[in-house]
């Protein structure tokens, strides 16, 4: 059911965008108003993760999990029954609400559901639904569109969401621990994700501006640790933070997840202006990374229970980088095996790392912080994709689009070796098991 609900929320980032165009041409919007009902979605996703980590501490994990659920559902309908773009981008940022608490409770409530000794399991498997749901979103969305109207592709929620509710009773009831929850620290989180996100959609196309409310994200950040800087459970989670291996896995999975949407982003542009590929064969092309994510991540929860996760992390971290030279530095080869090897060594260099990263954060954080823990992984991950999305399009700003998607590849190369350096400092205190 945990598992469900997540694929459930990654599945609808990525579901809405092949039907932009359809949206557009149905409601005669500009196709540049669309973009946002992708991007409100992150955005609530962002501005929710680290306050329902905090709700989920204070009230229990399994009430604000089925909260988010709720909220997630009901967006789901509104987006179905939009009558306008504008109501479509009020729902879907009410769906990112729900998802960021699905996402930010998941990890906690899978800590109290799960035997110590099987989380590294567990969080394999956990990996491995994500990256199915990121491999089926786009191919899901192209077979409903297939058959019926794009408000389908949030209709098909519904159903889903009353059965995760319907079974929320299975989960295990954690007291929550009561303490203060400063409406003026919440405003500061929403304004710091707010004006980093909306400087981060401009930095391509303005960027004295975007880097204006960059910079003013930066004060909202400084004043949000000023407000908290005496509270034992800070919203950011600076308590866990100043814990080594909690710090080193944040900065590994920012710089890993950099890394992956810079290749996300350049791989489609490679194999269709550098390898000539149709989009359909591209599409197909894209597909043995998630597939080795998928396979290997798995085996990395297991090992993660067995061997030092700075190894395993050091490892994946330098087959991804492997992977990515490969593909940007070996002559181009029309028929793609080149791609597809340098595409397998990747893909297994990313579940190998992830696993045993997010194992560590989950386990080096109390329990009672669980929810801090779990929604600063999400955290790290969305700011990692954000940096990534926002280097590409400074790439595209800059060099001639022929040669962005190979530099952006070895940009992603860097930002995998950064990981794997930043893994490898843990291993001096990490304890196995």
């Amino acid at each position: 059911m945990l598992l469900m609900s997540l694929v459930l929320v990654v599945l609808d980032g990525a579901i809405a965008n092949i039907a932009l165009p359809t949206i557009a041409a149905s409601y005669g919007a500009a196709a540049g108003d669309t973009v946002w009902v992708v991007s409100s979605y992150q955005l609530a996703v962002l501005v929710a993760l680290l306050p329902c980590g905090a709700l989920g501490e204070m009230f229990g994990p399994r009430r604000v999990f089925l909260t988010g659920v709720a909220v997630f559902t009901l967006g789901s309908a509104a987006c179905a029954f939009a009558g306008s773009l504008p109501v479509l981008v009020a729902a879907r940022f009410a769906q990112g609400l729900g998802g960021g608490a699905i996402m930010g409770l998941v990890a906690m409530n899978l800590r109290s559901a799960v035997p110590q000794r099987l989380l590294g399991t567990i969080i394999g498997f956990n990996a491995m639904a994500i990256a199915i749901s990121s491999a089926a979103g786009p191919g899901l969305a192209g077979a409903i569109l297939a058959v019926a109207s794009w408000p389908w592709l949030f209709a098909v929620n519904i159903p889903i969401g009353i059965a995760i509710l319907a079974g929320g009773r299975l989960l295990a009831r954690m007291p929550g621990v009561k303490r203060p929850f400063s409406l003026v620290v919440l405003v500061a989180n929403t304004l710091m994700f707010v004006l980093f996100f909306s400087g981060a959609e401009r930095m391509a196309s303005d960027p004295g501006i975007g880097a204006v409310l960059i910079g003013a994200s930066g004060l909202c950040l400084v004043t949000l640790l000023r407000l908290e800087r005496r509270s034992a459970t800070p919203l950011i989670p600076t308590d866990l933070l100043a814990e080594p291996a909690f710090r080193v896995a944040v900065i590994a999975s920012i710089a890993c997840f950099t890394g992956q949407m810079l290749s996300y982003v350049a791989l489609p542009f490679y194999l269709q202006h550098n390898l000539d590929m149709t989009p359909v064969r591209a599409g197909l092309y894209m597909m043995p990374w998630p597939a080795a994510v998928i396979v290997v991540a798995p085996i990395a929860g297991r090992l993660a229970d067995r061997v030092k996760t700075a190894w395993l992390c050091a490892a994946g971290g330098g087959l991804l980088a492997l992977g990515l030279a490969i593909v940007a530095l070996c002559p181009r080869d029309p028929s793609g095996v080149t791609f597809v090897i340098g595409a397998v060594i990747a893909g297994s260099g990313f579940g190998l790392f992830q696993t045993p990263n997010n194992r560590l954060l989950l386990l080096s954080a109390p329990k009672a912080r669980s929810g801090a823990a779990g929604a600063m992984q999400g955290t790290a991950r969305l700011l990692g994709q954000t940096f990534g999305a926002i280097s590409m399009s400074i790439l595209f700003a800059i060099v001639p689009a022929a040669a962005a998607p190979e530099i952006a590849l070895l940009l992603a190369g860097a930002c995998a070796v950064v990981a794997s350096l930043v893994s490898l400092r843990r291993a001096r205190w990490e304890v196995v098991g």
